[in-house]
């Protein structure tokens, strides 16, 4: 039987509802049957949301400190402890205005995340949250897994308490950053001193436990396999199926100017725009228990993220109005609210502004 023929079982499998197996999803990355596999995954998302709508949101990206211990080979954000002249922590004003300009542009969200700094154990983080929540009205999606690790290490708590007492203080829901790939054995090249696969898992399944709503994310193209991309989809739809929580999935492939993993990625392998929508159609049709699929315009500019609404992605992500850490590596793209609706409406859809949590905070129709 032929690669063609195997794949079009599997998309006759996924159509009628039934779950894709690990090694049916990787057949459907080596297939390369971008149009095929795009097309499914395009019905797929009509099926679990509205098609006639694309959401997105108009939050902020806060990255409140960039000094960190775990220094990953793919981060070119971080500076080490100790660096006095480009190592950072932002005082509360400067967070302030940021949240003051995000709202007064119509955000409804603060994404903060930060470095490991090993100063800062969880009473700043409950201090500096209810002073925002004390001040403003704005969800604070804030602290990827590894940061709420070394947040519980730092101070000497069960990653249980940890979680309880930053909701307690005002943390809304926790982003997907840190996950990179859920394989052990990429993580021991690309970040060998970050969080591990169980413990990123372990985060999140008490976060759901909690209450605590969270997104998955995925970032590839460096030195995993293919099969290890689907292993990582695994462990995501896994955790959903036991205790579910998850509200979204985010791919976007590896930056590769300014840091040292750059070095280790030989040209040739690293993924186009091809590889991009086809690992995100693929991942809607073996996500069947998440909702959401979001579209990774920042790192893949906004023609490709206009796209990727045809192949299996029914959100635009946030208009980032600021953004670092992705900037650091070399990749920066801007849009405002304007060029959001533009590009929705351009494929015959209605532009649906929305918070955190997915509620409706605007339509334009």
């Amino acid at each position: 039987m032929t690669t063609y023929a195997v794949g079009n079982e599997i998309l006759e499998k996924a159509l009628a509802g039934e779950r894709i197996t690990d090694g049916e999803a990787l057949a459907l990355l080596e297939s390369r049957d971008l149009v095929a596999v795009g097309r499914v995954a395009n019905e797929l998302r009509g099926r679990r949301t509205d098609p006639s709508r694309v959401t997105f949101i108009v939050d902020r990206n806060v990255n409140y400190t960039n000094v960190c211990v775990t220094d990953c080979d793919f981060c070119a954000f971080y500076r080490p402890p100790g660096d006095l002249r480009e190592g950072y922590l932002l005082p509360k004003p400067v967070i302030y205005k940021k949240i003051e300009e995000t709202l007064a542009l119509g955000g409804t969200g603060l994404l903060m995340q930060g470095g490991h700094h090993p100063d800062l154990g969880i009473e700043y983080y409950e201090d500096l949250f209810r002073s925002i929540k004390e001040r403003y009205r704005i969800h604070l999606h804030a602290l990827s897994p590894p940061e709420v690790q070394h947040i519980s290490r730092r101070s000497r708590l069960s990653i249980p308490a940890t979680l309880t007492r930053l909701r307690d203080a005002g943390l809304d829901s926790l982003p997907g950053g840190g996950g990179e790939i859920l394989v052990d054995r990429v993580r021991d090249v690309i970040a060998p001193k970050k969080t591990k696969t169980a413990e990123w898992l372990n985060v999140m399944r008490h976060a759901h436990r909690l209450g605590i709503s969270t997104s998955a994310t995925m970032m590839y193209g460096h030195v995993e396999t293919l099969a290890e991309r689907v292993e990582h989809m695994r462990r995501i739809r896994d955790l959903q199926d036991e205790l579910p929580g998850f509200r979204s999935f985010t791919s976007w492939t590896f930056q590769d100017d300014g840091n040292r993993l750059g070095a280790k990625v030989p040209p040739e392998t690293r993924p186009t725009s091809f590889d991009y929508l086809l690992t995100q159609a693929v991942s809607r049709i073996y996500l069947d228990n998440v909702d959401h699929i979001q579209s990774s315009w920042v790192t893949q500019g906004m023609k490709i993220g206009q796209v990727a609404l045809e192949f299996g992605a029914d959100d635009l992500g946030s208009i980032m109005i600021e953004e670092n850490v992705v900037s650091a590596a070399g990749t920066t793209y801007r849009a405002s609210i304007d060029d959001f609706v533009r590009t929705i409406r351009s494929l015959g859809r209605v532009p649906v502004q929305r918070d955190t949590l997915y509620r409706e905070v605007r339509v334009w129709n």
